[in-house]
């Protein structure tokens, strides 16, 4: 049984070479720099929602959007949301054991679970990426195989830096100085209808990639593979 992640997936959809070379070889792409106030942004979503999912009562950025759930109270979540573990679920026809880690799973009054997902951007628009449309389809699928009902409609919470007052004082009065540095952010909420009727096809397609015993031609859109070609030329 081969681990393979959802963001492993998402790299065969993108280059099966890079997906090749990563998972069966230990070839990996250079690691992006760490986002360190993604992170922490994500930290603190997670505390905020979980003082109302104790509580069993919507929190008010739901209320505010007209989201007709609450937080999901589960003995897994911790589980479901830790990089390593995530939810899981063994895909027996390719031997692939699916994983991914959620950020958040809300519940409506039909019992369904809601995938939710947070993001962090300082870009004046809030741009709903097509990665990030496979990161939700994944999920959902995921919870699907587990024997949950899933609502198709699952959400993103964005996080943007607020631009218009730059940094304020955290202790003092707007103009003093010293104290702490504070960065206000602005809330969004993006609803987004799932479709996780691909992924069965591209774990197959996947599952035959990576039984191959050369890895297949470079995608012509990859940069990392442009890169070893024109490096390759030196």
């Amino acid at each position: 049984m081969t681990k393979l992640s959802r963001s492993k997936i998402d790299l065969f959809i993108e280059c099966p070479r890079c997906f090749w070379l990563d998972v069966k070889q230990g070839i990996k792409r250079p690691p992006p720099p760490p986002y360190t106030i993604n992170s922490a942004i994500d930290y603190l979503l997670k505390q905020e929602f979980d003082i109302y999912r104790g509580k069993g009562t919507p929190h008010p950025i739901m209320v505010k959007n007209n989201i007709d759930a609450i937080p999901y109270k589960h003995e897994k979540m911790n589980e479901w949301r830790h990089n390593f573990t995530g939810v899981r679920y063994h895909h027996k026809p390719t031997d692939f054991l699916v994983t991914g880690a959620v950020d958040d799973v809300w519940v409506n009054p039909k019992g369904e679970l809601i995938v939710v997902d947070y993001k962090s951007t300082g870009a004046n628009q809030h741009k709903i990426h097509d990665s990030y449309k496979r990161q939700m389809d994944i999920y959902q699928w995921l919870l699907r195989q587990n024997g949950f009902d899933v609502s198709k409609t699952g959400y993103f919470v964005f996080a943007r830096v607020s631009k218009a007052g730059g940094f304020r004082s955290a202790r003092l009065e707007p103009g003093e100085g010293g104290g702490e540095a504070v960065l206000a952010f602005d809330i969004f909420v993006e609803p987004l209808e799932g479709d996780d009727s691909w992924v069965a096809a591209s774990l197959k397609d996947a599952r035959e990639t990576y039984d191959q015993d050369k890895p297949p031609k470079p995608s012509p859109v990859c940069e990392y593979c442009r890169y070893r070609g024109a490096a390759a030329g030196f």
